[in-house]
């Protein structure tokens, strides 16, 4: 069976301009020199079909610069990538009918056309029968729930309503591989929750490999079945959901706005409060105390007027990764490297 995405120690370094000497901007103008800067080290991961991956970092991390390289926009300095067993700069015009991408501020949708008409027009595009379309279309249309907007003209549509018809767009030619990029972005909490139930059922359906980036943690909890995290260019973590969650996902952070100062010893003393004077602000490690306990005597104290429960940011589990001496003697981590043209 092939393999629908795999990289082989791929590494993507730009040339830009080097430091200027303030008193040489014109002769910097007109020199050749360069530093190199790496976006991508050592890269390497196969992803079966079906699989959802979370591909995620901080800006800058090198994830764009990934999905460019496996849709045949950039060409890796070195190592090998394969999509569907095909080298995406060689063969992009077949690398193209195996993938697809839907952008959460991009639109492929004709904005004043209903989106039915879009779908037929990109049916046409990928050199499918009208028949063949339409058939699609039914069926897009009944996994992802589209059939009460699609002859409503896309700028009158909901974000929500529009992101789904975008993931529809992109499906149209049955792709085997699918990139989301903040698929989520910009949507309410209602409109996230069906979003990700929506792009569970077009997996089960279609059984399209995903590849997901978010800064989300709850769409990829919710959505992916493996993660990978990469950091300035170095894939510092790949595992599981399940093992990503044990490790590290243990940890929430409280907000609690309250009419004046909470007595500090409400709190369990190994809970770390960041913050106490009309907002309360707390991390807590559920997997030393549950959640309920910390919360029990706030809400019995009547000090609580609302709350916020959320996951440590992104950035602060790279951090942690980065620091525990598990991950640094893992095997899947990479090690940064420096680049010798």
């Amino acid at each position: 069976m092939t393999v629908p995405v795999e990289l082989r120690e791929v590494t993507k370094v730009f040339s830009r301009p080097g430091k200027a000497v303030p008193s040489s901007w014109l002769r910097r103008l007109f020199s050749s020199e360069s530093e190199k800067y790496v976006a991508v080290s050592g890269l390497s991961f196969s992803l079966k079909e079906g699989e959802i991956l979370g591909f995620i970092g901080p800006n800058g991390a090198g994830k764009s610069t990934t999905l460019k390289m496996l849709a045949g926009i950039l060409q890796p300095t070195s190592g090998e990538v394969r999509v569907m067993g095909l080298d995406p700069m060689r063969h992009r015009d077949k690398v193209a009918k195996h993938i697809a991408a839907v952008f959460g501020q991009k639109s492929q949708l004709w904005i004043h056309l209903p989106a039915i008409d879009s779908f037929k027009i990109l049916g046409e595009v990928y050199g499918l029968s009208g028949r063949e379309t339409l058939s699609r279309i039914e069926e897009l249309s009944k996994a992802l729930a589209l059939t009460p907007f699609l002859n409503v003209s896309v700028r009158k549509l909901s974000l929500g309503e529009r992101i789904r018809c975008e993931i529809a767009a992109s499906l149209i030619h049955r792709p085997d591989v699918l990139f989301l990029d903040e698929p989520t972005i910009g949507l309410d909490i209602d409109a996230r929750r069906s979003m990700r139930e929506h792009i569970v059922k077009l997996n089960a359906t279609f059984k399209t490999t995903i590849i997901l980036t978010s800064h989300d943690l709850v769409d990829i909890e919710r959505l992916c079945t493996s993660v990978i995290i990469i950091n300035k260019g170095v894939k510092v973590y790949q595992g599981s959901i399940d093992e990503l969650r044990d490790r590290y996902l243990h940890i929430k952070q409280v907000k609690i706005r309250a009419s004046g100062l909470i007595p500090a010893d409400l709190l369990p003393p190994t809970v770390r409060v960041l913050r106490n004077d009309t907002v309360l602000e707390f991390e807590v490690d559920t997997d030393q105390v549950p959640l309920a306990e910390c919360l029990r005597k706030l809400i019995s104290g009547g000090f609580m007027d609302d709350i916020t429960i959320h996951d440590r940011p992104l950035e602060d589990i790279i951090l942690s990764i980065y620091k525990s001496e598990i991950i640094k003697n893992d095997k899947n981590v990479s090690s940064p490297c420096n680049y010798a043209p």
